[in-house]
C-alpha cells in the first residue's frame, strides 16, 4: 500500500498525470474523497493523521499571513507554495487510492461474511 512520505506523494502524482500507473481513476479518487473523511471521522479508517496533515498544508497554501513573504520574496514566496500544493495532490491521490483499497476490501469481507 502507498505511504503518504514525499517521495510516495510527488511519485503518486507523476504518475497519475503521466497516465503510467493503473490504479482508479482520477473522479473515482474524487468521489470517495467524502467517504474517506466520513469514515475517519467515524474512527472506521485510519487516516487521521494523514488528512491532518493534509488540512495543515491546505490552510498553509490559503493562509493570508503566507501573503507576507511572497511580497518580499517574490518567486521563493510562491515556490514554497507551490512545493505544498503539489505535494497535498500527491497525497491526496496517494491517500484515496488507499481508501479505495481499504474500502474494497471492507465490501469483499461483507460478501465472504454474509455468504
Amino acid at each position: 500500500m502507498p505511504k503518504l512520505g514525499r517521495k510516495a506523494a510527488f511519485l503518486t502524482l507523476w504518475s497519475v498525470v503521466r497516465g503510467i500507473r493503473g490504479g482508479p481513476p482520477l473522479g473515482m479518487r474524487l468521489s470517495a474523497v467524502p467517504r474517506m473523511l466520513g469514515a475517519t471521522i467515524t474512527g472506521r479508517y485510519d487516516g487521521k493523521g494523514r488528512l491532518f496533515g493534509m488540512v495543515l498544508a491546505l490552510i498553509y497554501i490559503i493562509s493570508p499571513i503566507d501573503l507576507i513573504p511572497e511580497a518580499f520574496f517574490a518567486f521563493f514566496g510562491l515556490a514554497d507554495d507551490a512545493f505544498v500544493a503539489v505535494w497535498l495532490a500527491g497525497a491526496l491521490l496517494s491517500e484515496t487510492e488507499r481508501f479505495l483499497v481499504w474500502e474494497g476490501r471492507r465490501a469483499a469481507a461483507r460478501v465472504v461474511d454474509a455468504a
